[in-house]
């Protein structure tokens, strides 16, 4: 019987995959030794392979484009980045490098945007799409950037009384785009029926009528909606996605200058070696169903916005751990303890059950066990215990004499809202640190190039933090 945990690979996925492969018992994450950086830096570390954006970015437009050629679709495809998933300036401003829009949610994103333009990484033309529940400094940031000559900033109005706010603060001479966000209806098994976000379906037509047709100062020119589920192919999203579909056609025909539909939500990434996602299936039939519902109304169609935040970073990320031990706490649960927590480092685990792909950086050749993993923290909820494809962990097993290196793990596609949840450079939970970050890119030779952006946090910091220190 084979029973290493490569020949459980082998006899569960096809495998080696796009971004994954073993050699010499070593796993490679994007032809990315992690052996080789687990030796010069040590762990825990966070790892960020910035190719994997462009090549995220790059993929999708070319998925749009080709079915819009395909099926003679006469509108054009924008794609915007959602800076909420990752701020950090290494991440926007590689994904600026593709041509991307941004779109923000709060009123620091548009000091965000304002240095993106000192650096010259955006113009006045690039879109930014303002999304979310406005404040007064964010609807005033927003009217301050059109105030001072950006072209394509879209506030998206979130509720009615937003727009009374843009009416008093901005002074352009030329009409100001604007956009509605349609509040869509939740998933029959979610806490809630109707989204907390955007305006009822049912008020948008009145609202267009009473507030904004025949105001020469603002141009609707998009509709905006959102799932909170991703563009999956089920029956209830391929409904909303209808019935937003129509809504844009009856605004269109009284409002001429309607020319954007957003069709927010993004695609799902890679969170097991089991993924199966047929990315082109989608993107055809979404290009159809818009084309069909407005020749069937007698309108032209609509220019397409995306809004990926997820399927642009999160492929790029990884968070590597050594095993520091081996705990039989009964008859049948062994625990590996890792060297960090996962409440501090993958809030997502803890706080809505989220699964990341996990794998095994060395020991391939070892025999593997069913594991529970445990984190640093004294809170019972820092665990690991199951994966997307299956309700268990199965590892290698460990040297019980510790003669050989220890045990390395990875949690892969990782890059999205991790450290943004987790608070990146505060407190943590029992004042576990932040591991220390790295970046692997290529360089005009196509060779990789590894760099520390940030250190293990240390405890000066968060004592300084908490008052200790001044």
């Amino acid at each position: 019987m084979n029973n290493t945990y490569t020949d459980l690979v082998h006899q569960t996925f096809d495998f080696p995959q796009e971004g994954f492969d073993v050699k010499n018992s070593y796993l490679e994450f994007n032809g990315v030794d992690i052996k080789k950086l687990i030796d010069k830096y040590g762990t825990p570390f966070k790892l960020t392979y910035l190719p994997k954006i462009g090549s995220q970015i790059n993929k999708a437009k070319k998925l749009f484009n080709d079915a819009i050629k395909k099926h003679r679709y006469d509108g054009n495809y924008y794609y915007c980045y959602c800076t909420k998933s990752s701020h950090f300036s290494f991440i926007v401003e590689e994904t600026l490098k593709h041509g991307v829009h941004i779109e923000t949610s709060f009123a620091y994103d548009i000091e965000l945007v304002r240095q993106l333009y000192k650096r010259r990484k955006i113009s006045k033309e690039t879109y930014i799409i303002c999304n979310g529940f406005k404040t007064k400094p964010y609807t005033r940031n927003i009217s301050q950037l059109i105030n001072s000559g950006f072209k394509n900033v879209i506030p998206i109005l979130d509720n009615k009384d937003e727009f009374e706010d843009y009416k008093k603060s901005i002074r352009t001479k030329e009409p100001v785009k604007i956009g509605i966000r349609i509040a869509c209806e939740e998933e029959p098994t979610f806490d809630f029926y109707t989204s907390r976000l955007g305006i009822r379906s049912r008020d948008v037509l009145e609202f267009y009528v009473d507030k904004i047709k025949g105001n020469n100062r603002f141009q609707l020119k998009m509709l905006h909606f959102f799932m909170n589920k991703g563009i999956k192919d089920d029956i209830y999203y391929w409904s909303e996605l209808n019935k937003v579909v129509n809504l844009w056609c009856q605004l269109k025909k009284i409002c001429p200058e309607l020319d954007g539909l957003n069709i927010g939500g993004g695609f799902p990434i890679k969170h097991s070696l089991g993924f199966d996602y047929d990315y082109n299936y989608m993107v055809n039939q979404i290009i159809i169903n818009i084309k069909n519902i407005c020749k069937k109304n007698k309108v032209d169609v609509p220019d397409i916005y995306t809004e990926f935040g997820s399927f642009t970073v999160g492929e790029s990320g990884a968070v590597v751990y050594s095993v520091l031990n081996e705990k039989m706490q009964n008859d049948r649960e062994i625990w590996y303890m890792i060297d960090s927590s996962f409440i501090t480092t993958l809030p997502d685990t803890w706080g809505i059950g989220e699964k990341f792909l996990l794998m095994p950086i060395n020991k391939w050749d070892k025999e593997y066990q069913e594991v529970h993993l445990g984190g640093l923290t004294c809170d019972s909820h820092d665990f690991y215990t199951s994966e997307e494809h299956i309700n268990a962990v199965f590892l290698p097993k460990l040297d019980k004499d510790k003669k050989e290196e220890p045990l390395y793990i990875g949690f892969f596609h990782t890059g999205a809202y991790q450290d943004q949840l987790a608070g990146y450079g505060g407190i943590k939970h029992c004042m576990i640190p932040s591991p220390k970050h790295i970046i692997v890119e290529r360089n005009k030779d196509g060779e990789l190039e590894d760099w520390l952006y940030a250190k293990e946090q240390t405890p000066q910091s968060m004592l300084k933090i908490l008052g200790y220190i001044k």
